[in-house]
């Protein structure tokens, strides 16, 4: 299975703190290298908190653990998906020099690892 979403960007103070402390931390990979979606879309999608998805946008991929958001049925947000700005959403965002806060993105469920941030720097480097 997979979904197509829009992907938005997001701040989160945690992940930046984690950030400020060390972009190598298991802390910092585990707030960065994840994607909040919809209960419906985790559903749709067959995935639990923590399974792996492949997210492919125009401009490249990446893998990161999945979590459902914690909202509501009255807030739900099917086809919305949320990350933080991080090396890993930064693989997703065409490098055409426009800031964007939001992406078209396709989800479908992988048994990868997550992608990591040396992978991230080894494709900024080339």
């Amino acid at each position: 299975a997979e979904i197509e979403v829009a992907l938005v960007a997001v701040r989160d103070i945690f992940q930046d703190e984690a950030g400020r402390k060390s972009l190598f931390s298991e802390e910092y990979r585990i707030l960065s290298a994840l994607i909040t979606l919809d209960k419906q879309d985790m559903a749709g999608l067959a995935v639990k908190d923590g399974d792996k998805l492949l997210v492919k946008s125009e401009a490249g991929s990446i893998v990161v653990a999945a979590r459902a958001s914690k909202d509501d049925a009255k807030e739900a947000h099917p086809g919305l998906a949320f990350m933080c700005i991080s090396p890993w959403y930064s693989q997703l965002v065409p490098d055409d020099g426009c800031e964007r806060i939001s992406v078209e993105a396709t989800l479908a469920p992988t048994t990868a690892s997550v992608t990591a941030i040396a992978e991230i720097q080894a494709r900024m480097k080339s």
